[in-house]
């Protein structure tokens, strides 16, 4: 049998609701062109992130009943912890509420006014926490990833010799640390090989400067390792990602990703000092050490999810379904960032749309005419994003893990397909309010 089948029966049920177009077009007015700040009752799909957006499973769900919600020392602490020691092998696992929770703390033990910090692309979090500090984030992504139609198994891998030359001429200190996001979110939800996170991995060895993953989408690139890079196709997705994590320094972890939670994150190390420092900012700013913001349920939740995602059935079904949405958009006409990543579809919308220039934000364009089309939400990854840094005007549609139906992803495919057909009628916005701060959560625009 070739077809792929969601491999888990739906045990329990939420409606959504249909709006009109008038509706659509009265909550967009109100939410100034911002589908951040539309209320999730108007949305029929919702395809804004993946993060803390899935469905928990019923192992899931029973394992929340054992939650031990002891401030100190709590059972669901330990249990987690195992759980990342076995899978991660970092003796120092913090938690924290979310990733950018982990990420404001390890930034702000380690970085300085004037630090660089390398990435592969970095994501508006990660690049939000590392310039609160003073410091410059720096993304160094393939030349090849300026192309979006072009294929390539590992379009997400970090620019080994761009790294070797920044840290070759870079004051020493300069660089505190290197990061390699996996999957690469800001690069199409591309994928990072292993042979690349072991380049990364010499180059920082010779440099002393130590490496940390942004892991939120480990077993997805795990997966997507397994079946295109040679000799890892007779490892587990478990195996893989434990050769990722073998590399690694430390690494930062949004659990509302692939621990399939709907809250939490992780920040982990090797480094004994780091931990000390890390654990102290955590105590001021998160909670105590064994629950760091979350509930003991919550902890809980993420120790079975953390072994939930990496199951072969589960990552075939993940990856072939997002596979579908991109293949029916690209031979439908809509030009996606090829080829389809893990976690999301994106449309390059500067090629879908090139009578609306980049400082009218295109991608933003597109996700508004989407939601008031279909009532679909989904994010601009781009210059209203981004600003200056944006590489891409992209549209992500982000797929909540298992969530949506196959006839959800259809009406999401007819639904592009029908806008595609007079997409020259659309135009572009411009900025009214911002914030000085990952502006795109909570700027507001109108339409020119």
């Amino acid at each position: 049998m070739q077809t792929i089948i969601e491999p888990f029966r739906i045990k329990s049920v939420e409606p959504i609701r249909r709006t009109t177009t008038a509706e659509r077009e009265e909550c967009l007015r109100q939410a100034s062109y911002n589908l951040f700040l539309i209320d999730a009752k108007n949305i029929l799909i919702d395809l804004l992130t993946d993060s803390g957006t899935s469905a928990m499973s019923t192992e899931q769900w029973a394992a929340m009943m054992r939650g031990d919600e002891s401030y100190a020392g709590s059972e669901s602490f330990h249990r987690m912890r195992a759980v990342v020691q076995e899978l991660t092998g970092f003796r120092h696992v913090i938690p924290t509420h979310q990733g950018r929770a982990a990420e404001r703390i390890l930034f702000a033990v380690m970085c300085r006014p004037g630090h660089l910090v390398p990435n592969n692309t970095h994501f508006d979090t990660t690049r939000a926490n590392i310039e609160a500090t003073g410091a410059e984030a720096v993304d160094l992504p393939l030349p090849e990833a300026a192309d979006t139609q072009l294929r390539m198994d590992f379009k997400g891998n970090m620019d080994v010799a761009a790294l070797e030359k920044l840290l070759e001429e870079a004051p020493p200190g300069r660089v505190p640390l290197v990061m390699v996001t996996v999957t690469n979110n800001s690069g199409g939800g591309q994928p990072v090989s292993l042979d690349n996170i072991a380049a990364v991995r010499r180059v920082c060895v010779r440099h002393g400067v130590p490496l940390y993953l942004d892991a939120c989408r480990f077993a997805e690139n795990a997966y997507f390792i397994r079946e295109r890079e040679p000799g890892c196709h007779a490892l587990s997705p478990k195996q893989i990602a434990q050769r990722m994590f073998a590399y690694a320094d430390g690494c930062t972890f949004s659990a509302k990703k692939d621990a399939f939670a709907n809250i939490g994150g992780l920040l982990c190390t090797n480094d004994d000092r780091l931990a000390a420092q890390e654990t102290n900012l955590l105590i001021l700013t998160e909670g105590f050490p064994t629950y760091g913001g979350l509930a003991g349920r919550d902890l809980d939740a993420i120790a079975v999810g953390l072994e939930e995602v990496l199951e072969l059935d589960y990552l075939r079904y993940r990856i072939a379904s997002v596979g579908y949405l991109g293949r029916r958009l690209a031979d439908g006409g809509v030009p996606i960032v090829e080829p389809p990543g893990g976690h999301a579809i994106y449309i390059d919308a500067a090629r879908m749309l090139p009578q609306i220039p980049r400082s009218e934000f295109p991608a933003q364009a597109l996700a508004v005419e989407l939601y008031r089309h279909a009532g679909i939400r989904a994010v601009e990854i781009g210059s209203l994003m981004f600003g200056e840094h944006a590489r891409h005007e992209l549209l992500r549609l982000a797929i909540p893990r298992r969530v949506y139906t196959q006839s959800h992803i259809d009406y999401v495919v007819e639904s592009l397909l029908e806008i595609n057909q007079r997409k020259h009628e659309l135009r572009g916005l411009e900025i009214v309010e911002q914030p000085p701060f990952l502006r795109h959560f909570s700027a507001r625009l109108r339409p020119l």
